[in-house]
């Protein structure tokens, strides 16, 4: 049983299939067929249930699937202790992160990093959930930051939910209601943002698996945008609760339940290679996001509002 065998195995798992497993590892299909082939051979027992239309785990996988996990990353771990007996390297922190998250969620953790660690340069590299998962996969970031992402050549720290939340301005636009259906949301005026997007995909395929075509009277490209529109009365949108906390507690915006829809949820995540140790400065940085994630929206709000206090 080898690392390489693992870490197949979990991208197969995740990918549901031997094509898009090796499209993700960047190797070709035969040696992902054969990876599997030697784990199973090793084993003895057959890690999957091959079918015409889908590959699943099979009872022998679902029981490997949890200790391969764990495999990986002890062999991160590992990795990572006997990097810290190397002097550290030059050169900026590289962070990718999402769009919105570089907007609303890093500025107060780059304040304190700064203060902290004064001396070292930070270069951010912004971008849409995929890319940031492709800067990391690619070297051209150390640490990066995005929703709701799995990868068997990354390690994923989930730091808190961040759930696409429905929000209207409170007595302009199409609805007072704070109760709705879907396809009563469908036929109000939408606006979507950033077209490609983790966010756009999700919001899409709420109203297409109901058989729904979304009234988008606006697309626009970020997300502070959409807010500004929303508030202005020219619609609704689904919006990050990172996004619009603020705004919903000091009634600026106003949220607005589905009554018959599972609710848009994801993930802020912190991703970091497997295979590429974490430099000093950037495994304080991820301490800090850990801790400023453990915050909740008001108590990070409230923060700022005593420092303004503080300097009048």
């Amino acid at each position: 049983m080898e690392i390489d065998q693992l870490e197949t195995f979990i991208a197969v798992a995740t990918f549901g299939g031997f094509h898009r497993a090796a499209e993700a590892l960047r190797v070709s299909q035969p040696a992902v067929s054969a990876r599997i082939k030697t784990l199973e051979e090793s084993l003895g027992s057959t890690l999957f249930a091959r079918s015409r239309n889908a590959l699943t785990l099979s009872e022998a996988g679902r029981i490997l699937r949890p200790y391969a996990e764990q495999l990986l990353k002890t062999a991160s771990l590992a990795r990572q202790a006997v990097h810290e007996l190397k002097p550290t390297s030059g050169g900026p922190l590289q962070i990718a992160a999402a769009l919105s998250i570089s907007v609303y969620f890093l500025p107060d953790v780059l304040k304190k990093f700064q203060r902290a660690h004064p001396k070292v340069i930070i270069a951010i590299r912004p971008g849409h959930s995929k890319e940031v998962l492709e800067m990391v996969l690619n070297e051209e970031a150390e640490i990066g930051l995005a929703r709701s992402l799995q990868h068997p050549m990354v390690e994923t720290i989930s730091l808190r939910d961040d759930p696409l939340l429905l929000v209207a301005h409170p007595t302009q636009g199409p609805t007072r209601a704070r109760h709705a259906r879907l396809e009563q949301v469908a036929a109000w005026p939408l606006i979507f943002y950033e077209r490609g997007s983790s966010d756009w995909t999700l919001t899409h395929g709420l109203f297409r698996r109901a058989g729904l075509v979304p009234n988008v009277a606006f697309e626009v490209d970020t997300i502070e945008t959409a807010k500004r529109m929303v508030e202005r009365g020219l619609g609704v949108a689904f919006l990050p609760q990172l996004a619009v906390g603020r705004e919903i507690r000091l009634g600026k915006l106003v949220m607005i339940k589905l009554l018959d829809a599972e609710p848009l949820g994801r993930s802020l995540d912190v991703i970091h290679p497997r295979h590429r140790p974490l430099r000093g400065q950037a495994q304080a940085f991820l301490r800090l996001i850990r801790e400023a994630a453990n915050q909740s929206p008001a108590s990070l709000n409230d923060n700022r509002a005593q420092s303004r206090r503080s300097r009048k």
